[in-house]
């Protein structure tokens, strides 16, 4: 496998980019959705940001207040019983879950693909109840001569998927939510199939445990139905723990490319591929034994959450993908890698 690294990687990391309050710091800039539009390389950049805390006895969590349409923290002790504040994206207290951080989608855009022009302010930002967790890991599909956004807002009653649309990433349309939650990590076809939209998805169910890969298709974009399971993880291999939709998929001459995350039982997040057949979706062709991508490099191994490649998006260049991903939960790296080599690895 050919696998081109910038020299810049990674091209985005948290210092290059503004925070939306003086108190507040960016500690995640990551997993970016990505599409051409005029010539340049835009991408929706997901900022997470949390308060400045000089207390090494405190911990700060930050929430959306949709009432008063403001941003409020809240502050517990870590000696506290009953808080848990082991993982470094969570903090667990008797009060409830909380995150961290606060994420926004911030644009971005480049007439060379790694070197970017970052917006000082968010293009979203969370603004109702199921948005006050924050919003993350966008993806672009452009469909006709509108760009579909879909993206994922977390809140106390769950994770789910959102809509939004433009024409120009300068006026955005919301169009509310289109999965019921648990479910993330929803990427749109570029084109309707056989008269239809299709998606991938990742529902959870907890009482089995899966965290897998789902096809589901809309006569409209707002309702969807006609679910059904596609791909599953594997058995004690680098996706065997989870796995879901990172770029939206391309059109090839073999069929629906799609390149996607997968998770071991270590927690060790690397890129895949799944080929689907162009017309009918739920038939997998090929897949991929190993990663086309894993993290190896120390901007990708060493970060808020370590041992990290997690992609929304890509752009493709003749017969080469150029892959934009977050790399440990903390910057944005990118990489080129020869589709004939990802179309080599399919079995």
């Amino acid at each position: 496998m050919t696998i081109l690294r910038s020299s810049k990687n990674p091209i985005i990391s948290p210092r290059d980019v503004q925070p939306t309050r003086n108190d507040f710091e960016v500690v995640c800039a990551f997993n970016p959705a990505v599409t051409t539009y005029n010539g340049k390389t835009v991408i929706l950049l997901r900022v997470a940001e949390r308060p400045v805390n000089n207390n090494n006895e405190l911990i700060q969590t930050v929430i959306y207040n949709p009432v008063s349409d403001s941003v409020e923290i809240k502050t517990f002790s870590k000696n506290a019983p009953g808080v848990n504040y082991s993982d470094s994206r969570m903090v667990i207290t008797p009060e409830g879950n909380f995150l961290t951080s606060l994420s926004h989608l911030r644009l971005a855009v480049s007439e060379d693909g790694v070197k970017f022009d970052i917006s000082q302010a968010p293009c979203l930002f969370p603004q109702t109840f199921y948005e006050s967790y924050g919003i993350e890991d966008a993806r672009i599909t452009p469909i006709e001569n509108t760009f579909y956004i879909t993206y994922v807002a977390v809140s106390p009653a769950g994770v789910t998927t959102c809509l939004a649309s433009t024409q120009d990433f300068v006026t955005f349309t919301r169009h509310g939510i289109i999965t019921c939650p648990d479910n993330k990590d929803v990427v749109l076809f570029p084109e309707k199939i056989e008269g239809r939209y299709f998606m991938l998805h990742r529902p959870v169910t907890p009482l089995f445990g899966k965290y897998e890969m789902w096809l589901g298709q809309s006569p409209d974009l707002a309702c969807w139905g006609g679910h059904r399971h596609l791909m599953g993880v594997s058995k004690n291999n680098w996706d065997s723990s989870r796995l879901g939709a990172g770029a939206p998929p391309i059109k090839t001459e073999h069929g629906w490319l799609e390149i996607y995350h997968g998770v071991d039982s270590g927690n060790r997040y690397c890129l895949g591929a799944v080929l689907m057949d162009s017309n009918d979706p739920s038939k997998i062709l090929a897949r991929t034994n190993d990663p086309i991508l894993e993290p190896i490099a120390p901007y990708e191994t060493e970060g808020f959450f370590g041992n990290v490649v997690f992609t929304c998006g890509l752009t493709q260049n003749n017969d080469v993908l150029r892959i934009y991903y977050g790399v440990a939960d903390t910057s944005v790296a990118v990489a080129d890698i020869p589709l004939a080599d990802i179309f080599a690895g399919l079995k």
